[in-house]
């Protein structure tokens, strides 16, 4: 225990810049098992088109968005079908956004940050209209435009883990060794291994921490919680 705090007030010391994954660290776009309610739809919505093929089992079954959008921009890159299904989910995603979960303690700990003088950005799958119109509802505009990164358009496949992360690095002027990317999956830590960036886990249940020990992220890099996070930034303010 004694390592993993050691460890945070390290992190928390040299961070200058922060880069923040959306969808839980700053809130729950799809609380519960909403987000295999969107899931169900877009493969209907194929389905209905007579394209049920285009998604393996797999996809079908994820309870994630994403990579149903993924899938189709890998088999139909340009596409007017691509075009459409993307904008059907940035809508879906607008209608959420009033009823997502913010993270607790995110709201307190990004403004704390930016009183500090610590610059945060976002990026995101999700687009970067609802996540604006999510900042907008909680007040949090100021703190993070212009440094908003939601998904391309149209989308890209296959696109590096890295790339939006050094997208956001390059719209801040950060140095990597200044910079700390928080994300609440394994493929957020592959990001920031690749563009040479601190990284720190969200994992607020035992499958999230699973997810990521398997992925080979120390226990150490992991919080369970922000409020973590936020006493260490108050401590070394």
């Amino acid at each position: 225990m004694a390592d993993a705090t050691d460890h945070l007030r390290q992190l928390v010391s040299r961070t200058r810049y922060v880069v923040f994954d959306f969808d839980g660290p700053i809130c729950f776009l799809y609380p519960g098992r909403s987000a295999e309610r969107v899931v169900r739809a877009r493969a209907a919505w194929l389905r209905e088109r007579g394209l049920h093929d285009l998604l393996t089992e797999e996809e079908r079954d994820r309870p994630d968005p994403y990579p149903v959008l993924t899938a189709v921009a890998g088999r139909r890159p340009g596409s007017d079908l691509l075009a459409e299904l993307e904008e059907r989910l940035t809508r879906q995603e607008l209608r959420e956004v009033p009823r997502a979960w913010p993270t607790p303690y995110a709201d307190v700990l990004v403004r704390t940050w930016v009183a500090l003088g610590v610059r945060p950005a976002i990026t995101s799958d999700t687009s970067d209209r609802p996540v604006l119109s999510y900042l907008d509802g909680r007040g949090l505009t100021a703190c993070f435009v212009p440094h908003v990164h939601g998904r391309p358009r149209p989308p890209r496949f296959p696109q590096p883990y890295a790339h939006p992360l050094r997208r956001a690095l390059i719209t801040l002027g950060a140095a990597p060794g200044a910079s700390l990317m928080i994300g609440d999956r394994p493929e957020d830590a592959a990001a920031a291994r690749e563009a040479g960036v601190a990284f720190l886990g969200y994992a607020p249940d035992e499958r999230g921490e699973r997810r990521f020990l398997e992925a080979g992220v120390p226990a150490g890099h992991l919080v369970s919680s922000l409020e973590t996070l936020l006493r260490a930034v108050r401590e070394g303010a």
